[in-house]
C-alpha cells in the first residue's frame, strides 16, 4: 500500500549534506587552512559518491543490474538530478574559492598563481623547474577516434591538450622574432592591475580558418614525481605558490616543437569502486573473491567524466567520442580538478596559526586509580571521543592482556588503523597465552585489503578469526573480556560498546562514546551476540538492542509509548541522534507520533529523509551540525513521563543498518551516564554556531544566535563541560 507520507531522496539529502560541509570554508571566524581544509573534504565526499551511488544508479539506469528500488528511467532521472545538484553547487564552489580564499591568502601574503599570467621574476624559475623537475616524467599520448585509445586512470589528473602543425616559413633559414615568441610560448602581455607589472605566459592560438587539422593528446600529470603544489621563490614579504598543471601549460611548446599548442583543459575520469560479490560465499570463498576483485576496482566502468568547463564544445565532443564518454557521464568542473589535494597546499607563512583544537583529556579518576578493571568494577564509565582519549581503551586492553583472570578477549573489527595499537595489543595477549577472538567485517567498503592483511596477521600471531557472515555485514563496535578466578570462581567481566569503530586515528577526527561496563545482564548479552557471530546458537538478548533480532520491536514499543504519553495530554518527547535517517518505516512511525503531539528534535549530520515543515511532520525539527570534528555517534533518547531512557551503539536508522547488518545498542543505565548525555543533547541542540536546521527544501538553514543569550558552539562547549566535570 502506498504511503501517505512523502521523503527526501536519499541521494539528493547526502547532497545537501555535503554543500553544507563546503559552507564551512565561508566562515571567517576559523582559521584560513581549515576552510580550505572544508574545500578538500567536499571534494574528497563527492569523489567517493560518484564512485559508489552514483555507479550503482548508472548500472540500473544501463540495464546492467537490477534494483528493487528504482526502474530503469527513475535511476536515469536520479543520476541526471544529481548531475544538475552538483553542477549548481560548483558554482559556488568555485565562486568561494576564487572570491574568498584566494583574497584572503593574498591578504596573508600568500599569491597562488592560478592562470596564465605571473611575475616576471618568476618566468626563468617556472622554465627551469619544469625543464629539470617534470618534463622528464611527461608522456603525451595521442587520441584518435578511429584508433584504439589509451586507458585514462581512475582520479588521475590529465591535460586535454590540442595542437596544430606549423605553418612552414617562407625563410627557412631565419625565423621571425614574432614566431619564436609564439614558439616559446612567451608573448610579453604586460598590464598594471594596481599590483605590479606581470609577464603572461599565454597560449597561442592559431588562425583556425585555415585548413590545418587539429592534434590532440592526453597526458597524465606525474604526481607521483612532482608535487601538486609547487613553492616558488618568495619575494620580499610575499610567498607564492603555483599548481603543477599551471606550470606544465606554460611550457607545453617544449613538448611540441614544429606545433602551435591552441589549448590544454584538465580532465579526469572517476570509476566504479562498488566490488560485487557473493554475499552467500563461504568465508574461504569470501577471502579469495576480495583479493580477486579489489585489485579491479581502479578499472571499473566510467561513472563520471569531469571536464574544465571552459572547453570549448567542439574539444570536448570530440573527447567523448573517442573515450567513448556516455552525455549522462559528463560533469562540468572548474579549472583545477581534484581538490581533494588541497588538503596538501603548503603553507609558506608560517604566522598563519592553525585551528586550535579540543585536546583528548585523560580522566584524573583513572590517573588516579591503578586499574581500569578496578574502576569499572564498581561504576559504569562513559568515554567521549576525542574529547577524552582513547588511550584509556587501550589501557583496558592492556590490562586485560596482563590480567591473570583473563580468560578471553572478545572484539569486532570494522575498520582497523594501520599499524594499530589495538591490533598490536591483541596480538600481545595471543602471544602471551590468552585465547583472542576477533570478528572481521571483510566487507567494509575500500578497508578490504586492510582488514584482509591485519586479519592474516592476527591469526598468524595465533588469534582466533571469525571472517564476515554470508549475507550481512557485522557493523557493531563490541569488546568482551571474560574472566574467571585463578581457582574457578566467578569474577566480573567487561563489557564494552562503542558508537564509533577500534580506531585509534579516526578516534581523534570522529565524536564517538564509549561504555565500559560489567553488568551481568550486558555482558551476559555481548557473549550471545560474540557466540551468533560464530553460529552457534540462536539467541535471546534481555538489554542490549541487536539489529534483526529485538532492535525493531523495541523501538516501536518506545515510540508508542510516548506517543500514549502525548494523547494522555502529558508530554511525548523524543531526541534522536544519529548520522543517517533513511528507512522508510520508520520515519513513517515519526510522523505518525508528530501526529500525535510528541516533539522530535532530530540531530542528523548527513542523510536526512525524513521531510520537516509538513502537515504530519509539524512537531519535528531536524539538527545538522558541521564542525572540527565528524559528529558520528548515535544516542537515542526516549522522554517516558520523566525517567528517560537514553541509548547509545553503532547504528544509524538506515534499511541496512536495521534490516541487513548487526548492529548493538545499550541502555545507558547509570543514572549519572545517562544524565551527562542528555547534556551533550541539549547543549547540541543550543548551538547557534555551527548548527543549522535543514527546512523542507533541503537548505541549510543557520540557527541565529538570539541576543543577550551565550554563543553556544557545541563541540567546544561540551568539552569545556567536561573539562570542568573531570575530577
Amino acid at each position: 500500500m502506498e504511503s501517505k507520507y512523502n521523503y527526501f531522496k536519499r541521494d539528493i539529502s547526502w547532497l545537501s549534506f555535503n554543500y553544507r560541509v563546503l559552507l564551512e570554508a565561508l566562515d571567517e571566524r576559523l582559521p584560513l587552512y581549515e576552510r580550505i581544509n572544508f574545500i578538500s573534504i567536499y571534494s574528497s565526499n563527492l569523489e567517493e559518491f560518484y564512485k559508489i551511488r552514483v555507479a550503482d544508479h548508472k548500472a540500473v539506469a544501463s540495464g546492467a543490474t537490477e534494483s528493487d528500488e528504482e526502474t530503469v528511467q527513475s535511476a536515469r532521472e536520479l543520476v541526471e538530478e544529481i548531475n544538475k545538484e552538483v553542477t549548481r553547487q560548483l558554482d559556488d564552489r568555485v565562486r568561494i574559492y576564487e572570491q574568498k580564499i584566494l583574497p584572503a591568502l593574498r591578504k596573508n601574503h600568500i599569491i597562488f598563481y592560478q592562470d596564465n599570467h605571473v611575475e616576471p621574476f618568476h618566468q626563468q624559475f617556472i622554465k627551469d623547474f619544469f625543464r629539470e623537475e617534470i618534463f622528464p616524467y611527461l608522456q603525451p599520448v595521442p587520441v584518435s577516434k578511429d584508433k584504439i585509445v589509451s586507458f585514462l586512470r581512475d582520479n588521475r589528473l590529465y591535460l586535454a591538450i590540442r595542437v596544430y602543425p606549423k605553418k612552414e616559413e617562407k625563410n627557412k633559414g631565419e625565423e621571425p622574432k614574432e614566431n619564436i615568441e609564439k614558439y616559446t610560448g612567451e608573448c610579453i602581455n604586460e598590464r598594471n592591475d594596481g599590483e605590479g607589472i606581470k609577464v603572461g605566459m599565454e597560449e597561442v592560438r592559431p588562425n583556425v580558418t585555415d585548413l590545418r587539422q587539429p592534434l590532440y593528446f592526453v597526458m597524465k600529470q606525474p604526481y607521483a614525481k612532482v608535487p601538486r603544489f609547487i613553492e616558488l621563490p618568495s619575494r620580499e614579504k610575499n610567498h607564492y605558490l603555483m599548481f603543477t598543471e599551471d606550470i606544465i601549460k606554460a611550457n607545453l611548446n617544449l613538448i611540441f616543437p614544429g606545433y602551435d599548442v591552441d589549448s590544454s583543459y584538465c580532465i579526469k575520469i572517476s570509476r566504479d569502486a562498488d566490488i560485487l560479490i557473493d554475499d552467500t560465499a563461504s568465508s574461504a570463498d569470501l577471502v579469495a573473491q576480495l583479493k580477486k576483485k579489489v585489485k579491479k576496482r581502479k578499472i571499473g566502468d566510467v561513472c563520471r567524466f569531469v571536464y574544465d568547463r571552459a572547453m570549448p564544445s567542439e574539444f570536448l565532443d570530440f573527447l567523448v567520442d573517442a573515450f567513448r564518454i556516455q552525455r549522462d557521464e559528463l560533469v562540468p568542473g572548474d579549472k583545477h580538478l581534484n581538490l581533494e589535494d588541497l588538503r596538501h597546499l603548503p603553507n609558506p607563512n608560517k604566522s598563519l596559526h592553525s585551528l586550535e583544537k579540543p585536546k583528548p583529556m585523560k580522566l584524573t579518576v583513572l590517573d588516579e586509580k591503578e586499574s581500569i578493571f578496578n574502576y569499572v568494577a564498581k561504576k559504569d564509565l562513559l568515554l567521549y571521543y576525542p574529547y577524552h582519549s582513547f588511550e584509556h581503551f587501550i589501557h583496558f586492553l592492556y590490562e586485560a592482556v596482563h590480567n591473570p583472570e583473563t580468560r578471553e578477549i572478545m572484539v569486532t573489527q570494522y575498520r582497523v588503523a594501520e599499524n594499530s595499537a589495538v591490533i598490536n595489543t591483541l596480538i600481545a595477549a595471543a602471544q602471551n597465552g590468552k585465547k583472542v577472538t576477533v570478528f572481521v567485517e571483510l566487507k567494509a567498503r575500500f578497508d578490504e585489503e586492510n582488514n584482509l592483511a591485519t586479519a592474516e596477521m592476527m591469526q598468524a600471531a595465533g588469534i582466533k578469526i571469525i571472517y564476515s557472515i554470508p549475507g550481512l555485514k557485522v557493523h557493531a563496535k563490541v569488546a568482551l573480556i571474560r574472566r574467571r578466578g585463578l581457582n574457578g570462581e566467578k569474577i566480573p567481566s567487561y563489557a564494552y560498546i562503542s558508537t564509533g569503530n577500534f580506531n585509534e586515528k579516526t578516534a581523534t577526527l570522529y565524536a564517538d562514546c564509549g561504555l565500559f561496563t560489567c553488568r551481568k545482564e550486558i555482558v551476559a548479552d555481548l557473549y550471545n551476540l560474540f557466540r551468533t557471530l560464530q553460529g552457534k546458537e540462536d539467541p535471546k538478548f534481555t538489554t542490549l538492542l541487536v539489529a534483526r533480532f529485538n532492535l525493531i520491536p523495541e523501538l516501536n514499543r518506545l515510540i508508542d509509548r510516548e506517543i500514549s504519553l502525548a494523547d494522555e495530554g502529558k508530554q511525548g518527547r523524543i531526541i534522536l541522534k544519529m548520522n543517517a535517517l533513511q528507512d522508510p518505516t520508520m520515519i513513517d512511525r515519526l510522523y505518525e507520533a508528530s501526529e500525535h503531539g510528541v516533539q522530535i528534535d532530530l540531530i542528523v549530520r548527513g542523510i536526512c529523509c525524513l521531510i520537516p515543515g509538513q502537515s504530519y511532520s509539524r512537531n519535528i525539527r531536524v539538527t545538522r551540525i558541521v564542525d572540527s570534528f565528524l559528529e558520528h555517534a548515535r544516542i537515542w533518547y526516549f522522554g517516558n513521563d520523566g525517567t528517560p531512557k537514553v541509548f547509545m551503539g553503532s547504528p544509524d536508522w538506515m534499511r541496512r543498518n536495521l534490516y541487513r547488518r548487526i548492529e548493538a545498542i545499550t541502555p545507558v543505565l547509570a543514572p549519572d551516564l545517562r544524565d551527562n548525555l542528555i547534556e551533550m543533547l541539549d547543549i547540541q541542540l543550543a548551538d547557534n554556531q555551527k548548527a543549522c536546521w535543514v527546512d523542507d527544501k533541503l537548505q541549510n538553514i543557520f540557527k541565529k544566535r538570539t541576543p543577550g543569550t551565550p554563543a553556544v558552539r557545541a563541540q567546544y562547549t561540551f568539552y569545556d563541560w567536561l573539562n570542568k566535570t573531570n575530577s
